[in-house]
């Protein structure tokens, strides 16, 4: 966050970060479901790790079709919270390290909690609170399951993509994101 608003300025568009921290109480279980049904939808049954989700990932990226990531929300959270921007196998290190340290430590509500509040949402837009009032102009916990699942259908690339301006692939992710929420029906932290 630090780094882009610092670009930010160094640029000339100067500093741009809203951000508000909401409880994993205060957030929609819609939000909460979507961001399973979109990026992980192991999450709850992995322990930082989904191994086939790698394989898959490599396997296509490898045959040269466009790149296509394999990281969990543990590891994007781990990425999100302790370490940079950028692909190094030095940093791939250590977001391993800090993701199995969360997995460890923090329950998997605590680990989405975290995810739904730092991840960028937008150009300079981070954590789901600021991004509902900005896109929808409510609260974060009163998302309905449609606009849930278009906020997290934008997340691979949230400066490129616009859940106020979605393209027709957008709301394809939104309709792909609606049907795996079907499928798993209730997240239940145990």
């Amino acid at each position: 966050m630090l780094q882009r608003g610092i670009g930010g300025v160094v640029s000339g568009d100067g500093w741009k970060l809203e951000k508000e921290w909401r409880s994993a109480d205060e957030l929609s279980n819609n939000l909460k479901l979507a961001a399973v049904a979109g990026e992980d939808a192991n999450f709850l049954h992995h322990f930082g790790f989904d191994f086939k989700s790698i394989q898959k990932a490599y396997a296509k990226n490898k045959a040269g079709k466009p790149i296509r990531g394999g990281s969990t929300i543990s590891q994007q959270t781990a990425k999100n919270v302790f370490l940079w921007p950028g692909r190094s196998y030095i940093r791939k290190a250590f977001e391993a390290y800090f993701t199995l340290l969360i997995e460890i430590f923090w329950s998997k509500e605590r680990i989405l909690e975290v995810y739904l509040n730092v991840a960028e949402m937008g150009d300079g837009i981070y954590g789901a609170e600021a991004a509902t009032r900005e896109y929808y102009h409510k609260s974060s916990h009163r998302l309905t399951k449609g606009q849930a699942a278009l906020l997290i259908a934008v997340l691979p690339n949230p400066r490129k993509w616009s859940p106020a301006h979605p393209t027709k692939y957008i709301y394809y992710k939104q309709y792909l994101i609606l049907r795996n929420m079907r499928r798993i029906g209730k997240l239940r932290f145990d």
